[in-house]
């Protein structure tokens, strides 16, 4: 009889049972699949563990690191997105769930997407509009980052020598498409920076689809671009084509030829300008010279010069005037001075220091026989008190009272105050003013018994 038990499978079984339906459907291995983002959290360098769901229904979904470094843009919470991979179950908890390969926004490229987010990025940190710096009007040394086989280098290099032949053109060569063309150029911009004696750099390079043109969209290459101490043209693609590092560039120029045209000016505009401007110049010095000379004559032909005692003639007569003026004004202080002196000498007369001197030395006689003698009669007073004090202290002594036949009792080193600090057959001390004795109670005796 067949045994019941062999009939259960265990939940394991079921589980690899269910998996490879999964796996060996032909219709799971490749779905398209479209949703919004849900419960979605960015982990850094790790898988992506999310949901897709519609009006009516939910799906679980992970995508593993290495397809999700492949996305250009950044998922973000609510947005519709169109996914392709594989359905599998997931035998530890026995959900099945969706495997991504590959994700782009719905309804618009990845490439767009991201180009767009990282351009918001930015803009609030506003590398778009801040640390511009002015083109150096003649540079001595230009830099350009570019592909050295593309035709961006020959048509700046044509440029820059039909208009400027005097400025060094130093190629830094550099992919410009590709998957490691950002750090590229990245690294050739901060070469250039750490050489630092260029006036100008430009970046570039010929026209091509969103694509072809990521790199110049790269944030590292933005930046790198942004922190440049080295004033920055920025050529990428045709007019019609603007990329972020367009946006963060000191200058933007529509084609590499329009970027030499921006760096460099015309070497025979310069000197056609610079003889204009000496023309100007000597033109100018000649009429100042002109205006001097007249100024000159002028000054010569004045009185000044002709007869020049007459621009003294005013000075000496005022001088004579102030002469005049300063005599009076001597006389009037020396007569003050002088009748200030005749009232002080008399009021020195009246006040003469040698009466004022006798007077003193009488008064300080006189003083100081007052003075001895208050010292005597105080003296003589303080020491008959001193004496009856002694008396006074000695007449009140105990020593003094106990030599007339008195003594006091003590206990314990204590002064014994009355009969109820002491008991029959304590032993007490009896202090006399010449020794003590020793004693013992033997009887006490209150007041009033008999």
């Amino acid at each position: 009889m067949k045994s019941v038990t062999n009939e259960y499978l265990s939940v394991t079984t079921l589980t690899k049972y269910l998996k490879s339906k999964f796996d060996l459907d032909p219709y799971l291995k490749k779905v398209y699949l479209t949703g919004e983002i849900s419960n979605f959290r960015l982990r850094q360098n790790s898988s992506q563990y999310f949901s897709l769901k519609d009006d009516d229904s939910k799906i679980n979904v992970i995508m593993f690191r290495n397809q999700f470094n492949k996305v250009k843009f950044v998922p973000e919470e609510g947005m519709k997105v169109l996914v392709t991979g594989r359905i599998s179950l997931y035998e530890k908890t026995g959900n099945y769930q969706f495997y991504i390969e590959q994700m782009e926004p719905d309804g618009i490229g990845q490439l767009y997407k991201a180009y767009e987010q990282l351009k918001e990025k930015l803009s609030q940190e506003n590398l778009f509009n801040t640390n511009k710096q002015n083109l150096i009007k003649f540079p001595k040394r230009i830099a350009v980052v570019t592909s050295e086989s593309g035709a961006v280098i020959k048509d700046i290099i044509t440029t820059v020598r039909r208009r400027y032949p005097i400025a060094q053109i130093v190629l830094f060569p550099a992919k410009v498409q590709g998957e490691s063309a950002a750090e590229d150029i990245t690294r050739q911009i901060n070469r250039v920076n750490e050489i630092g004696d260029f006036d100008t750099l430009i970046i570039g390079r010929g026209g091509g689809s969103i694509e072809d043109l990521w790199p110049f969209n790269e944030e590292i290459v933005a930046r790198s671009i942004y922190a440049s101490k080295v004033p920055i043209i920025s050529s990428v693609g045709h007019e019609t084509d603007t990329t972020i590092a367009d946006l963060v560039a000191d200058v933007r120029a529509a084609t590499p030829t329009a970027a030499a045209e921006l760096a460099v000016p015309v070497l025979n505009d310069v000197i056609l300008e610079i003889s204009k401007n000496k023309n100007r110049l000597s033109n100018s010095l000649k009429v100042i010279l002109n205006q001097y000379q007249k100024r000159l004559d002028n000054t010569k032909s004045s009185y000044i010069f002709t007869q020049p005692e007459r621009l003294y003639e005013s000075y000496i007569q005022q001088i004579d005037t102030y002469n005049e003026k300063m005599k009076n004004i001597i006389k009037i202080l020396l007569q003050n001075k002088l009748n200030n002196l005749v009232t002080l000498e008399n009021k020195l007369a009246i006040n003469s220091p040698k009466y004022l001197i006798e007077e003193q030395k009488n008064r300080l006689n006189n003083t100081k026989k007052n003075l001895n003698r208050n010292i005597k009669v105080l003296y003589s007073s303080k020491k008959e008190l001193f004496l009856n004090n002694i008396n006074s202290l000695e007449y009140l002594s105990p020593l003094k009272i106990m030599s007339r036949g008195y003594t006091y009792a003590s206990k314990n080193g204590k002064v014994v105050q009355g009969i109820s600090k002491i008991n029959t057959g304590d032993d007490i001390k009896l202090n006399f003013s010449d020794g003590d004795v020793d004693a013992k109670i033997l009887k006490i005796n209150p007041k009033g018994d008999s």
